[in-house]
């Protein structure tokens, strides 16, 4: 019989689950569990700030597929990770924060740094649990890691009140979790796999639409497979990119609101669309009404609740986005049938959509240095086999047009939240998992500076994170839309009173550097890459260039605003 503490219970379960980095900040309510981590042999990370350390270990769950692990104190570090919560939550990330709690006996007294965190996190959580007693730590936590890494992947918090975590019992550790209510729905009705394929194999316009669940489910071999089989065109939304090869002559690029001129008007005019791992957000659909109204839709997604949920679909297929792939793959056979004269009229068709709005940019060598130009010349200096990260704003935008990426997880940006302030955070919890690889934060200068703090972070654990900062002096995307809808009238969103990143960055004790010319931009991105440390570029950009293709609010996908 071994008799173990809270705090040590909890590590153990860490340990059992495979953890072997933790993000966090400590606090009153958590000392005891630092204690005990400090000799585990598990890292931890001390971020400056409790929204990222949730952020970094997104960016590390995304990096890796395995569950980011976070450890905050009560009270405040607790709220302060509900933004990173709400974002993991919304892509489908694994993220797990444990945060400290007062002691039972004063939950609910108002005491010092108590707040109902389980009530306040309800809304942005897959699930959350209060743990009341040490007896049930170990459970609890087995069954946390099930619920955040199963099925449609999310975010999980459980809190731990402190006489909870200074408790003693007996340790055991469950070897499975059986829970009645909450059955996550995995292989595929073959009854509906055979309607897919029948569907795939007369269709004569189809496009593969993917969205971040191929990414998380591992699928991307299997997508591939299906759209060389079968000729089929494929885009991603922002959450997919690298989940089907960018430099494939069968990719579109990404669709939607700033989605690629080809892609949104393939989209509009296919007869088919098989959509995988995607939830028809809609930054994608544009006017729902107006969506893709030719196309008879296969939706593949293991969320039930996703299915029907924005779009009426045609054939719904609940199950994890591998295996059913893997699935339709099987049944199609090596040698499919399916309208093969009728495909060439397919790609003549998007051909001469691109030929008509190809995406491009032109850099006046004596003009000011558009931010296309810094996100093509990152993608030849390091031939595409960076990770990107990136912040969200315009700059995002551009990263996902120009910086083609090949393999899965190499691409990571917040979706569905939009959080400003995700890059940085989130690029150090990407080397804390792959420290071999080159991983660049694309940033906005008004971005940046919203998790700023976490430069002492990547200073302190000498994490070469590569920031590119695309400085336009302002807020660039809502000043877009200020100058396109609302009159130019650029409230709020002009930044005149923005740090010197360079010298920001040597106060942090990180390599800095500025490009003011377009001349300058190659030798910036060269130097800074060499340099082994962590190195801020700070890029002085056009104000006001705009991302296009872009469709406006209440408008189709294919009713796009073009330079």
């Amino acid at each position: 019989m071994t008799i173990m503490s809270g705090a040590q219970i909890l590590i153990e379960c860490w340990k059992r689950e495979g953890v072997e980095v933790v993000f966090g900040y400590p606090g009153a309510a958590t000392v005891e569990i630092h204690h005990h981590l400090e000799t585990s042999g598990i890292r931890f990370i001390l971020t400056r700030h409790e929204q990222a350390a949730v952020h970094a270990a997104e960016g590390y769950a995304r990096a890796t597929g395995r569950p980011g692990v976070v450890l905050v104190t009560s009270g405040p570090g607790a709220t302060n990770t509900i933004t990173g919560l709400a974002g993991a939550n919304m892509d489908s990330v694994p993220v797990l924060v444990f945060s400290g709690q007062v002691a039972r006996m004063l939950i609910g007294n108002d005491a010092f740094q108590e707040v109902d965190i389980v009530g306040v996190s309800r809304p942005v959580t897959k699930h959350n649990y209060l743990v009341m007693s040490t007896e049930e730590l170990a459970t609890t936590v087995k069954e946390a890691f099930y619920v955040a890494t199963s099925g449609r992947p999310g975010a999980v918090l459980v809190d731990l009140p402190k006489d909870v975590i200074g408790g003693e019992t007996e340790f055991s550790y469950p070897k499975k979790v059986i829970l009645p209510s909450y059955q996550p729905h995995l292989t595929p009705h073959p009854r509906q796999v055979a309607k897919a394929v029948a569907l795939l194999g007369k269709a004569e316009r189809p496009i593969i639409y993917a969205g971040g669940g191929v990414i998380s489910s591992g699928a991307s071999e299997e997508l591939l497979k299906i759209a060389e089989l079968l000729e089929i065109p494929v885009t991603t939304t922002l959450m997919g990119l690298g989940g089907f090869p960018g430099t494939h002559p069968l990719f579109l690029g990404m669709l939607g609101m700033h989605g690629l001129y080809r892609a949104n008007k393939a989209t509009q005019n296919a007869d088919l669309i098989l959509a995988v791992g995607a939830r028809f957000d809609d930054r994608v659909t544009g006017a729902l009404g107006k969506f893709a109204q030719k196309a008879t839709i296969v939706h593949i997604d293991v969320d039930t609740t996703s299915i029907h949920k924005i779009l009426d679909v045609d054939v719904p297929l609940v199950a994890d986005a591998r295996q059913a792939l893997a699935a339709i793959v099987n049944l199609l056979g090596p040698l499919p049938k399916y309208p093969r004269e009728t495909r060439a009229r397919w790609f003549a068709e998007i051909a001469a959509w691109n030929a008509e709005h190809p995406l491009s940019y032109n850099q006046d060598p004596e003009g000011p240095i558009l931010p296309q130009t810094v996100v093509d010349v990152l993608y030849r200096e390091t031939q595409g086999k960076a990770v990107i990260v990136t912040e969200v704003g315009q700059h995002q935008m551009w990263a996902a047009q120009y910086y083609l990426c090949d393999r899965p997880r190499q691409f990571i940006s917040s979706g569905g939240l939009g959080v400003m302030g995700f890059g940085l955070p989130a690029a150090l919890g990407v080397l804390v998992a792959r420290p071999e690889i080159t991983v660049i934060d694309i940033a906005g200068d008004g971005s940046i500076l919203m998790n700023i703090q976490e430069l002492a972070t990547v200073a302190q654990e000498n994490l070469p994170v590569k920031v590119a900062i695309l400085n336009n002096g302002c807020l660039g995307m809502v000043r877009q839309w200020q100058e396109l809808f609302y009159e130019k009238r650029y409230a709020a969103t002009m930044l005149r009173a923005t740090p010197d990143f360079v010298k920001l960055a040597e106060a942090f004790g990180i390599r800095g550097f500025v490009a003011t010319e377009p001349s300058e931009v190659t030798p910036v991105i060269r130097e800074a890459l060499s340099h082994p440390g962590p190195s801020v570029m700070d890029f002085r950009t056009r104000t006001e260039e705009l991302v296009f293709p872009m469709v406006p609010a209440g408008k189709a996908i294919d009713e796009m605003l073009l330079p």
